[in-house]
């Protein structure tokens, strides 16, 4: 496969390369690649940079592992209309883009945006509420079809302090859509069938590839942890009470084995 158009083509060189006066140490560590300067005029004034990284570095065995555990997240689920569309808390701002689509379609006549800051959104200037209800209001979603939570830090605050709006509002809610990204459709689902039982859902997402949904904010490192994170996260919370089981055959086992010994563990639980 050939490099993403979001990604440029970089030269990659072991070793030390002498040029004008400066050498060039590059090093490669999985598929983030580091290019340190070194200059006898700087005094070996060290600086570094990392470009964002392209789908041409990642190896054939991680792509097929990525695209498998991309495919295992994502439910296809049929949509209906229901009462109300749920977003919950992303670092990706085009579910609020996808929300709105679905509001204007007819699906729901409110959206909710969940989400204070979370462990990829810590640094944001705003809430993940208030950043994504931006988003929809400049797609055409009327003020008063969209409601804001701003406290919830993880996906069970998220559906806690969904409900308890929805209800201190006297809102109608049996019936939810609720908007992921594609590689938390399945844990989110998860999450609302031990945490939110009687609420009738159905998930939903953009419809891309893995290839498609990384950007140069979102690059393939990034993504590939998160979805690494989130499948260890449908292993491990239904022993905790957080969600409900799922199926789990070996080649999502092995895919996920993939990504961890590949170094995409940044995301993953402390045991």
């Amino acid at each position: 496969m050939g490099p993403s158009k979001r990604c440029p083509l970089y030269l990659f060189v072991s070793g030390r390369v002498s040029l004008s006066g400066f050498i060039w140490s590059v090093c490669q560590t999985g598929f983030v690649t580091r290019v340190t300067l070194h200059s006898s005029k700087w005094k070996d004034k060290e600086e570094s940079f990392r470009p964002f990284d392209c789908f041409m570095n990642l190896s054939p065995e991680v792509l097929a592992a990525a695209k498998c555990l991309w495919s295992y997240h994502r439910l296809g689920h049929k949509l209906e209309p229901a009462d109300i569309i749920l977003v919950f808390g992303s670092s990706d701002l085009r579910v609020a883009g996808h929300a709105a689509d679905l509001w204007k379609a007819g699906y729901a006549p409110r959206i909710l945006f969940s989400g204070a800051r979370g462990r990829m959104t810590g640094g944001w200037a705003e809430t993940e509420a208030a950043a994504m209800a931006k988003v929809a209001l400049s797609a055409g979603v009327t003020e008063e079809c969209i409601l804001r939570e701003e406290f919830a830090t993880n996906t069970g605050e998220n559906i806690r302090f969904s409900r308890e709006l929805l209800l201190s509002q006297g809102i109608p809610h049996a019936t939810a859509i609720v908007v992921q990204k594609p590689y938390m459709e399945r844990r989110t689902f998860a999450a609302l069938e031990v945490q939110w039982p009687d609420l009738k859902c159905c998930t939903s997402s953009a419809a891309m590839e893995f290839e498609d949904y990384c950007t140069e904010d979102l690059p393939p490192s990034l993504v590939l942890a998160a979805m690494t994170g989130d499948f260890q996260r449908i292993l491990d919370y239904p022993a905790l009470g957080f969600a409900s089981p799922q199926e789990v055959g070996e080649a999502e086992m092995e895919a996920y084995r993939v990504l961890v010994a590949g170094g995409f563990d940044s995301q993953l639980r402390k045991a």
